[in-house]
């Protein structure tokens, strides 16, 4: 450098060069430093947003598995809903065909009875005889009770009372005569026993 001598102007620029100076670096600085926050705030935020991503992968796997899970519950009640169906369709279906099979020989003992009728009393007489001792074998297999006796007491419940007598002989509310036999299917009565009761 050349030496110059310092005069008050040469002064005001050396120590207004070396103010400038200061903050400058000083800028510098703090540019850096934000820089380096701006880095640092980059990276977490990246690091949130695939997070964030992770969290939405697995939430669209567990809504996908939820609907898989629901369409085969559906799948699965609209079979058992046609199972069901196709149960019931059946059951009826046996019920029919255990009766049929129940009343069968009485059809074949009316036929017989029918066919010897005119010709011979006692034959015809016979097959009317079978007709009764089989009823009621095929009536208990199908769980069918008669009921309806005389000397019971009347049950309305049970019973139609149809006609009453005042008669000493018998006790009051005593079945004297059944004029139509009653039916229970387990506990529900098919059909009433229509009687004729003591007052």
């Amino acid at each position: 450098m050349t030496e110059e001598k310092m005069t008050p102007d040469t002064e005001e620029t050396v120590s207004t060069e070396s103010v400038n100076e200061e903050p400058v670096s000083e800028a510098a600085e703090a540019a850096a430093g934000e820089g380096k926050k701006d880095k640092k705030s980059d990276k977490k935020l990246k690091a949130e947003l695939e997070e964030t991503k992770k969290a939405l992968e697995a939430e669209q796997k567990r809504a996908e598995e939820l609907n898989d899970k629901y369409l085969r519950l559906c799948a699965e009640y609209d079979n058992f809903r046609k199972r069901s169906q196709k149960e019931k369709e059946s059951t009826y279906g046996d019920a029919v065909t255990d009766t049929l099979t129940g009343l069968l020989p009485v059809i074949d003992n009316l036929q017989y009875a029918a066919k010897y009728g005119n010709a011979d009393p006692e034959k015809f007489a016979e097959g009317v005889r079978m007709i009764l001792d089989k009823l009621p074998e095929n009536l208990e297999k199908l769980n069918i009770k008669p009921f309806g006796e005389p000397g019971d007491t009347f049950d309305p419940n049970l019973h139609n009372a149809i006609l009453h007598v005042d008669d000493e002989a018998y006790g009051e509310g005593e079945i004297v005569e059944v004029l139509q036999g009653g039916y229970m299917y387990g506990e529900k009565v098919i059909r009433y026993a229509m009687v004729k009761v003591a007052n």
